[in-house]
């Protein structure tokens, strides 16, 4: 890893609405009238309103269109199961001469990312109930993710790293965050091949009015250690709502409990380094999650 941290990477093409309304005007012509708005981009898609009630929602880089693939393929099944919206792709785009990958139109789900617009505390025995739905057992062809739901060993060089640069540059870094990171990285692995999201955090979790509307992008979909996505309860909730909701969700032993914080810190750590380049909403993401953990008092 560099000495310095590296920011959002960068767009592999320009996606504009003079780039996307040909796409949706010539594929999905019942859509040509609509009115198409930009609501921002994320390292691996831009995504622009379609309407009242739609999503577009388009691959800025070539790595996100494998991503995107995975979404379309496992999505529509997992969804049947889910007790809370996720954005199930109802249209596939293909590729074009001025746009090289597949696409997505799926639905609009209300809500604001959980960052802003925060849970109340019984939403995490619902977001519980949820997990325990998605962590089943997943089939084979599942496509392996090198950097979610392995053992943390494995990511344990990169995340020292970016620790030892936010303890000479920020107060994140506390002792009881080192602590958490080493008896994470000492627990028990996983034997489990279960289905996760992957990439849990609270950007990708919407609410409205205290409630979870949604859960979106689902690009790091995988099968691995549940542990990845239990690291939510970490970044979104006090510790009684948390104690809460891992009683709810069940079978949670010190193994799994340190895991679990291992990985708040690895999304904690990634989001603060990288979004104090260019991005201040990741950054802010990152150093509550670190102080959430700094907080812990539980086993």
């Amino acid at each position: 890893m560099p000495d310095n941290p590296v920011g959002t990477p960068p767009a592999e093409v320009r996606i504009d609405t003079a780039l996307v309304r040909p796409l949706v005007r010539t594929q999905f012509p019942q859509y040509a009238s609509r009115r198409l708005q930009p609501m921002g981009s994320g390292w691996d898609n831009v995504m622009m309103r379609l309407g009242t009630d739609l999503l577009v929602r388009l691959p800025r880089r070539a790595i996100a269109a494998v991503l995107i693939e995975e979404e379309q393929r496992w999505l529509p099944e997992l969804s049947s199961r889910l007790p809370i919206d996720v954005p199930v792709p109802i249209h596939i785009g293909r590729p074009s001469k001025d746009y090289p990958w597949p696409w997505s139109i799926v639905r609009w789900l209300p809500g604001e990312g959980a960052d802003r617009s925060p849970p109340s505390a019984d939403q995490g025995c619902r977001l519980a109930s949820f997990l325990s739905c998605l962590h089943q057992a997943a089939p084979e062809g599942v496509r392996v993710n090198p950097v979610r739901g392995v053992p943390l060993a494995t990511r344990a060089d990169q995340v020292g790293e970016r620790m030892e640069r936010l303890a000479r540059t920020t107060d994140a870094i506390t002792p009881r965050v080192r602590t958490a990171w080493h008896e994470a990285l000492a627990a028990a692995p996983s034997t489990e091949r279960l289905w996760l999201h992957g990439d849990l955090h609270p950007l990708n979790i919407l609410v409205w009015r205290g409630r979870i509307t949604g859960v979106v992008d689902w690009g790091d979909l995988t099968a691995g250690d549940v542990a990845t996505d239990l690291a939510v309860f970490w970044m979104l909730f006090d510790e009684p709502a948390r104690e809460r909701a891992l009683a709810a969700y069940g079978h949670v032993d010190n193994a799994m409990r340190a895991r679990a914080m291992g990985w708040a810190i690895l999304f904690g750590a990634i989001l603060l380094d990288t979004g104090l380049v260019d991005h201040p909403r990741h950054a802010a993401v990152g150093a509550a999650i670190l102080r959430r953990v700094a907080q812990n008092n539980g086993p």
